[in-house]
């Protein structure tokens, strides 16, 4: 699914024939760049973030400006090979970028409208959804059908995200961004019950590994329900056990997926450690609900740098290698980037938790091992991204 390339007629900027070389890049730069200005509002820097609430303009980036870009980058380029469609290259995905960067670079211009960021944002994830749903309705994909779906309630969440931003739905503040991650968790509970079984089994030659429809169906549909009841502000004590059923679920659909065949193979253990961190996330996060004294920001934090920053780097890494057409191996500096971003993750989940007292210094340790590990992606791959395919082949 991401380690072949369908026939493009794209035949201009190389950077532009495939929807995963912008916006993995953009993605990258991105998380070299948040994360660690967000660090230093927190520290006493404010003029490092845009808006009036730092907090607000944090959650609303990492979740619709860095998964969101990762996320464009990968189903724009999976969606052509689902369907055998082209989805967007050349002009067309320019346009999808501009867009995207518009919505990063608006809070930041001085003078600008209130609701420009909010447009900039509503065409890019209008455009889209609007890009993967063609070929796949086109095609007759019905086993993809629910991923417009999923970008239709981005494209939502998105919105009421700017609305709480401008006062305009204050009653529901941070639910935008809490839908946001609840529907990028459904995507990452789809995707990797697919990939991350069958890569482990295609890369080690393990019999052993086996994947539970059941469990993966009850996974995806308990988060299904978790988004609802976010979405509905259920009673606290239903979401939580919502979310401690999934993640439940989510850990034991994976014990057969040949993690112990992945020790030194920096290609594979990421994607089970943050197929792991989801399950965990979940887990903390019904039991910051029951327990006192736990913060809820450590089970958001699993989810989202552990869950979902490390599993956009290690699918960054593969689709970058796989269609451009080199071998599925990586380089030193890569297996230390994944090591840097598990320890990032490490100290930003457990940091409040086990050093309190070193909060500040754990937070700062955590931004620039992050920031680190997807600047070596950018320094090992860029010219990759940039370049022709060096097998000769479209794409």
């Amino acid at each position: 699914m991401v380690a072949t390339s369908m026939p493009s007629s794209h035949s201009g900027v190389p950077w532009l024939a495939k929807g995963f070389r912008p916006f993995f890049m953009v993605a990258a730069v991105h998380a070299v760049l948040a994360v660690p200005a967000w660090i230093a509002v927190l520290l006493g820097v404010p003029w490092l973030a845009p808006a009036a609430n730092p907090l607000e303009w944090h959650a609303h980036e990492m979740v619709f400006g860095f998964a969101g870009a990762v996320l464009a980058g990968f189903l724009l380029t999976a969606v052509g090979n689902w369907t055998g469609r082209a989805t967007l290259e050349g002009g067309a995905l320019a346009a999808l970028l501009a867009v995207w960067l518009g919505g990063r670079l608006a809070p930041w211009l001085p003078g600008a409208p209130k609701l420009l960021p909010l447009a900039f944002d509503v065409a890019f994830w209008a455009g889209l959804a609007l890009a993967c749903a063609r070929p796949i309705l086109v095609s007759g994909n019905r086993r993809n059908l629910g991923f417009i779906v999923l970008l239709s309630g981005l494209l939502l969440a998105c919105v009421l995200s700017h609305a709480n931003r401008l006062g305009l739905w204050p009653r529901q503040l941070g639910l935008g961004r809490m839908l946001g991650v609840d529907l990028v968790v459904i995507a990452i509970l789809v995707m990797t019950s697919r990939v991350v079984p069958m890569f482990t089994r295609n890369a080690t030659g393990a019999t052993d590994i086996v994947s539970s429809p059941t469990l993966d169906r009850l996974a995806v549909a308990g988060m299904v329900l978790l988004t609802i009841s976010d979405a509905a502000a259920a009673p606290l004590a239903l979401s939580a056990s919502l979310a401690g059923f999934v993640g439940v679920m989510t850990l034991l659909r994976a014990r057969r997926w040949g993690a112990e065949h992945t020790r030194g193979n920096a290609l594979l253990w990421p994607l089970h450690l943050g197929a792991a961190w989801i399950g965990v996330g979940l887990i903390l996060r019904c039991l910051s609900a029951f327990v006192p004294g736990m913060p809820p920001g450590v089970a958001l934090h699993a989810i989202t740098a552990g869950g979902i920053g490390v599993l956009c780097l290690a699918m960054m890494t593969r689709v970058t290698l796989g269609h451009t057409g080199r071998m599925l191996a990586i380089p030193r500096p890569m297996v230390w980037a994944m090591g840097a971003l598990s320890l990032a993750v490490f100290l930003r989940v457990l940091g409040p938790l086990l050093v309190p007292s070193h909060y500040p210094l754990a937070l700062g340790i955590a931004a620039l091992f992050w920031s680190l590990s997807f600047a070596v992606y950018l320094f090992v791959y860029a010219g990759a991204l940039v370049s022709p395919r060096v097998d000769g082949r479209p794409g």
